[in-house]
């Protein structure tokens, strides 16, 4: 047998083995991290929450999105809190 045929061999039994094996917990739908966009709609729904896509130059999302990581929140709060703040002037 040549040696480029052990390695095959030897490949072959490695993704057999993984195969085999179950889906780490963290990968798995029992993992919670992703909702799918039915129940996400759902959740946002019960929150008073609407979508509303706008376009805005990339300089503006880029110090938006600086906020929201400087006051450790996510760019939907820094938005409504601009927004309320402007309206309210």
């Amino acid at each position: 047998m040549k040696k480029t045929d052990l390695e095959k061999q030897k490949a072959l039994k490695t993704v057999g083995k993984m195969k085999q094996e179950g889906i780490p917990n963290r990968f798995s739908t029992d993992s919670g991290a992703q909702l799918d966009r039915r129940e996400q709609r759902k959740l946002d729904q019960a929150q008073g929450l609407v979508s509303f896509p706008i376009k805005i130059k990339q300089t503006l999302i880029e110090e938006i999105r600086a906020q929201a990581i400087a006051q450790n929140t996510n760019t939907n709060d820094v938005v409504n809190a601009l927004l309320e703040k402007a309206l309210k002037n």
